[in-house]
């Protein structure tokens, strides 16, 4: 646990059930994600790879930044979605500058969609069973 005494910033991020905490560290640009490069912790999907990378393509700084992550709750997507959270609310108290980018790609709004729950008496949220009128 030395980074987190190392670490420069720290960002929370949140989507759906996700829950996503990120640790940056001054470095190579080496990403990981419980304990596990990002490649092996997205099993290769490089749409959710490109998810978590968004911020750091914005402010152009690949290579500058190590990122520890730990992520936990929710499916594949909302993960990707916390950690790109986390790590743009963390780059931001960096420099005001990058701030305003990751303002304007809207990198730093947290999306508050989570699942409706089923009521009683219907099949689902809001699927009902079908109405005869006569």
């Amino acid at each position: 646990m030395n980074y987190i005494k190392t670490a420069l910033f720290s960002g929370v991020g949140r989507r759906k059930r996700s829950y996503a905490k990120v640790y940056i560290l001054p470095g190579q640009g080496k990403i990981s994600i419980n304990k596990k490069p990002l490649h092996d912790f997205f099993f290769n999907d490089l749409a959710l790879i490109k998810k978590v990378k968004k911020p750091l393509e914005v402010i152009q700084s690949n290579q500058t930044f190590d990122i520890v992550g730990f992520v936990h709750g929710g499916g594949c997507n909302g993960q990707a979605e916390a950690l790109c959270l986390s790590i743009s609310k963390s780059l931001a108290v960096i420099d005001l500058d990058t701030r305003k980018l990751l303002k304007e790609q809207r990198l730093l709004q947290t999306d508050s969609r989570v699942v409706e729950r089923k009521k009683y008496g219907l099949k689902k949220a809001r699927k009902a069973s079908q109405y005869s009128k006569r």
